[in-house]
């Protein structure tokens, strides 16, 4: 598996660049492999330190190992970790308050309308099926921004002659408003347009049918805005498309003729 590369690095915090396919938070429920939580701790050794002796108010800081957001397992890029408590409070802060600007992109199926728009839908753990999300009405708020940058229209061919049915492909900007579990591909779900190579939320079939040409879960945090938990000043952090998912969309239309 490949290691979190370093984005960004100063006293209070950094930016890492997570792999696909690393856990973020340690859990009972995480089998074997190294997590950025195990990773902060080995590059860190304070972080090592036993919430035991800490003040409780800083327990949440020391149970984290400073990482102030998550990203799903497949999910790749951008994750903020603070060094000490007080950017980590204050990290927080901002997210909870809604001041942090997070973007992704996705490739899902099918063509999107309109080219830009909000996902408005409650989402929560569903009863029945503790590992999923879902948009029922006793979940919680959730809004979600996205905008389509481009189409892929495939026709598949017999000697050379385009025939139905065309398949469409949507690559968008997604911006949530929210910080829910799984929300992005919750709402992307519900509007019809499941991410694709998502195993848990694009249909069994349908996954299994992604993943003979993209490799993973098409879901990448391109961008990070946040304000510098000290000195006030707003801080921008860019990462590039993965080579693994940038393939998938230069192979895309070859794949299917």
């Amino acid at each position: 598996m490949n290691k979190p590369k370093v984005v960004f690095e100063e006293r209070d915090f950094l930016v890492i660049d997570k792999p696909t396919g690393m856990v973020v938070n340690r859990a009972d429920t995480v089998a074997a492999g190294i997590t950025v939580q195990d990773w902060v701790e080995t590059k860190n050794q304070k972080h090592q330190i036993s919430s035991k002796s800490q003040d409780p108010s800083l327990k949440a800081f020391f149970d984290r190992s400073g990482i102030v957001h998550r990203l799903d397992k497949e999910t790749s890029g951008l994750l903020l970790i603070a060094k000490n408590p007080q950017a980590f409070y204050n990290l927080q802060s901002q997210f909870k308050e809604r001041k942090v600007e997070k973007k992704y992109l996705a490739l899902v199926h099918g063509k999107i309308a309109p080219e830009e728009g909000e996902i408005k839908a409650p989402v929560g753990r569903l009863p029945w099926n503790r590992e999923r999300f879902g948009v029922f009405p006793g979940g919680r708020e959730a809004v979600t921004k996205y905008k389509l940058l481009s189409v892929f229209s495939i026709a598949r061919s017999v000697s050379g002659q385009p025939v139905k049915p065309i398949t469409e492909y949507s690559l968008l900007e997604v911006i949530p408003q929210t910080g829910r579990t799984h929300q992005i591909r919750v709402h992307l779900k519900y509007a019809g347009h499941p991410v694709v190579g998502d195993l848990f939320y694009a249909g069994r079939k349908t996954a299994r049918e992604d993943r003979k040409f993209c490799p993973r879960l098409f879901l990448h945090a391109i961008f990070l805005r946040i304000t510098h938990p000290t000195k006030g000043t707003i801080l921008e952090f860019k990462s590039a498309l993965p080579k693994d998912l940038q393939s998938v969309l230069d192979r895309l239309p070859d794949y299917f003729n």
